[in-house]
């Protein structure tokens, strides 16, 4: 099991740790509803430094990304970072990741904690085109400072803007006392704030640092229960339960992210799925009848025919309703479409709602 440079300082906050994608991860502190309350109305702070970073240089570096990913990121400029995925050869997803231009012939690329080295063999499996790769995930630690009061609250430890940060972009400066500092307007939570990138031994002094200027704003540590609550009320996808190597990006709802005005793995395939039309879908769906849905649950239709399954569910703490994510058919995937979610053998009625659940 590994370790990030700050698990010691979870365990001496009392915080629950769990086996996560191979580290020791502390999930939650206070408790799941408190930690999301935080997150939403001031700021919180959460250890991600699981997640890997890998480096591309070179001059056909951005020819290698356009190969590999399914967005166009030849519309990023220094300083933007883009949404994007890694499709497979068999219709589906190897992971979604995060696409940052630092400069000409220079990205980072930002990927799933549990996808690391699948991620980094299948990108070097393309690199037929000589870019420099780099996987510096065991050497930066990630911390994501999220909330309305993050900017507020951490303007104090550096000169760059944070207030007037245009969402997906970032910035590297001094943070905190430290240089070199990616600081990038980015998050899972749909509440605002920053996600801070640096080496592991600045880690100690910035979560510190990062503490004291948040105290007068009410800053908290937050667990990753409270991360997977805050996202699935945005609606956003979790490797591994909502996409998968078996999913397409369509089926996804990420046609957004699809660009097939270039060349990318399996563009072609997936191009004709988008002209005939997908046969199933990723809908969001909210408990009309008590149950709360959970990952894996049946769907079914009202005659008891199982449709579909569920892919994440919980308890909605912001809205106090039971939400969920999941693939049913698409004659089923249009709002207000009447599903059952089998819980316990029984099928308890749900409707399907157009994501975000939670509305800005």
């Amino acid at each position: 099991m590994k370790n990030t440079a700050l698990t010691a300082i979870h365990e001496s906050l009392g915080a629950k740790m769990v086996p996560f994608a191979g580290y020791n991860m502390p999930v939650q502190y206070e408790g799941v509803n408190i930690e999301h309350e935080t997150v939403r109305t001031g700021v919180g702070v959460f250890d991600v430094s699981h997640m890997g970073e890998f480096f591309l240089k070179g001059e056909n570096a951005l020819a290698l990304i356009q190969k590999v990913t399914s967005n166009d990121a030849s519309k990023l400029v220094d300083g933007k970072a883009q949404y994007s995925c890694l499709p497979n050869n068999e219709g589906g997803i190897v992971d979604d990741l995060i696409v940052y231009k630092i400069a000409d012939n220079h990205y980072m690329l930002v990927v799933n904690a549990s996808n690391i080295e699948k991620d980094w063999n299948w990108i070097s499996s393309h690199n037929d085109l000589g870019v420099e790769m780099q996987n510096l995930s065991d050497a930066y630690s990630l911390l994501a400072i999220q909330g309305p009061k993050a900017a507020e609250a951490m303007q104090s430890l550096t000169s760059i803007d944070l207030v007037n940060m245009g969402y997906y972009t970032f910035q590297i400066g001094e943070f905190a006392g430290k240089q070199d500092v990616i600081v990038s307007a980015t998050g899972y939570t749909g509440s605002g704030g920053f996600e801070i990138y640096f080496k592991n031994e600045d880690a100690v002094t910035i979560w510190a640092k990062v503490f004291e200027a948040g105290a007068a704003f009410g800053i908290k540590p937050i667990g990753l229960a409270a991360r997977d609550t805050l996202r699935l009320e945005m609606g956003f996808c979790l490797y591994g339960n909502d996409i998968n190597d078996t999913t397409s990006p369509l089926e996804a709802g990420l046609g957004w992210i699809t660009k097939f005005d270039k060349e990318f793995t399996n563009s072609e395939n997936l191009k004709k799925q988008k002209e005939a039309g997908v046969s199933k879908k990723l809908v969001g769906f909210e408990m009309v009848d008590r149950g709360i849905p959970r990952h894996d649950y049946e769907i079914a239709d009202a005659n008891g025919n199982v449709i579909g399954i569920v892919t994440s569910g919980t308890q909605s703490p912001s809205l106090g309703i039971a939400i969920g994510m999941g693939y049913v058919p698409t004659e089923f995937s249009t709002p207000d479409s009447e599903i059952y979610i089998r819980i316990r053998n029984k099928d308890i009625k749900a409707k399907v709602v157009k994501m975000p659940f939670l509305k800005k």
